[in-house]
């Protein structure tokens, strides 16, 4: 029976198998995203060993399919399949908004000084993924004037004003799955984070 960690191992295998393709066919796009993608997969592994954060199975494969969505598009899926990047940013999208939604949550549990009500939370998480959705696409636009100074190819690229406005719908669409089917979930994860912020103060 399949669970949620042999899904995130198979992700994995298959980002290790990208680098491989990459370091084969001399493609150094696929060794630097599979390489950099891998490393991220590990991050919630890290985070339990180094800093005590028991982060379940679900985060782990959650943070896994963003980042082999992304690998495997920057391969070559992007330009093959034209609703790829909008998957991708939804998923992208989700997950910044579970990440600023526990970080939030877990200091409004932890401090006495700062409380978010919960009705708040909703536009909270809304506004974490369109400010980082900017951020994002001023990054690709920085990218494209690098690539056109240099006449270096990068790996990702600003499509034209209607590509944004598409990102930014996806962007938003994963966000609105956090905020209105993801917050009983992140609770428990933000309850994990203040208790290991609690255990650090003492």
């Amino acid at each position: 029976m399949w669970t949620h960690r042999h899904v995130t191992r198979s992700l994995q295998l298959a980002l290790v198998a990208i680098v491989g393709y990459g370091l084969i066919a001399g493609q150094p796009k696929a060794i630097t995203n599979g390489t950099v993608g891998l490393l991220v997969t590990f991050l919630p592994a890290v985070m339990e060993r180094n800093y005590s954060l028991p982060l379940d199975s679900r985060l782990a494969l959650w943070i896994t399919t963003a980042v082999f969505l992304h690998t495997v598009g920057s391969a070559g899926l992007y330009d093959r399949i034209y609703w790829w990047d909008h998957v991708t940013h939804a998923v992208s999208g989700s997950l910044i908004a579970a990440a600023g939604y526990t970080i939030a949550r877990a200091i409004d549990l932890h401090s006495d000084e700062i409380h978010i009500p919960t009705r708040f939370a909703f536009v909270y998480i809304f506004v974490v993924v369109l400010s980082f959705g900017v951020v994002w696409e001023l990054f690709e636009f920085a990218l494209d004037i690098v690539a056109n100074a240099t006449g270096v190819t990068m790996p990702l690229a600003q499509k034209g004003l209607d590509d944004t406005v598409r990102d930014s719908m996806f962007n938003s669409l994963g966000a609105l799955s956090v905020a209105a089917f993801g917050q009983l979930y992140l609770n428990d994860v933000a309850e994990t984070v203040r208790a290991r912020l609690v255990s650090a103060d003492h």
